[in-house]
């Protein structure tokens, strides 16, 4: 059993009173929607200082993604292949290697890029699913930029309906990531890249 188990049997043991789950309905019935989801994410990627583009047809992504970063040198990526709407098999060949080639996190540390798999997008805020699949999961903050690769079908319009389909598969683990990292101090001066990737990238596939 994980420590994580550990921890929830422990709670559940020492629980003394138990309430009803609250019916969360009426809030999803008012939970606003949008008629282009694609746009909307868009706007919003943009506005949490990341940005979001679309691969069209006959467009070569890996020659998409060196262009968005010419500059990056030390590629990690995640995914093997990507399958479009049209059900052709796309191969990642722009990275120099897997994050679970390394044995520590430490040797991630100067990474230039990540290319990783986004499982949901939400137009509400811009925020990815990210599914842990690979042991090294440090790369997904530790990486100075990352591309997460989406496919537009899985666009939801808000967290409601993202949470409905969020899975943590294998490893136990996923997270939100809307945008890069960013903080700010009492004064409004904003940093990008305090505590993760300076940059990021959802591709639309």
């Amino acid at each position: 059993m994980s420590s994580r188990e550990d921890i929830l049997q422990s709670i559940r043991r020492n629980t003394r009173v138990r309430y009803e789950k609250p019916d969360y309905a009426p809030l999803e019935e008012e939970a606003t929607r949008y008629p282009d989801l694609e746009a909307r994410f868009k706007e919003i990627m943009t506005q949490v200082g990341g940005q979001a583009v679309t691969l069209k047809k006959g467009d070569d992504i890996n020659q998409v993604i060196k262009s968005l970063y010419p500059e990056a040198r030390r590629i990690a990526s995640t995914v093997d292949e990507v399958t479009t709407s049209d059900g052709k098999k796309l191969a990642i060949t722009c990275a120099t290697f897997h994050p679970d080639d390394v044995e520590t996190p430490g040797e991630l540390d100067g990474t230039d890029l990540a290319i990783i798999d986004g499982r949901i997008g939400v137009g509400e805020n811009g925020a990815v699913w990210i599914q842990q699949d690979v042991e090294q999961r440090a790369i997904y903050f530790i990486s100075e930029a990352l591309v997460i690769l989406l496919d537009r079908r899985n666009l939801v319009s808000n967290m409601h309906e993202a949470y409905k389909r969020i899975d943590t598969g294998e490893y136990g683990y996923g997270v939100f990531i809307s945008g890069p990292s960013k903080t700010a101090d009492i004064e409004q001066a904003l940093v990008m890249g305090a505590h993760g990737a300076r940059s990021v990238t959802v591709i639309l596939v």
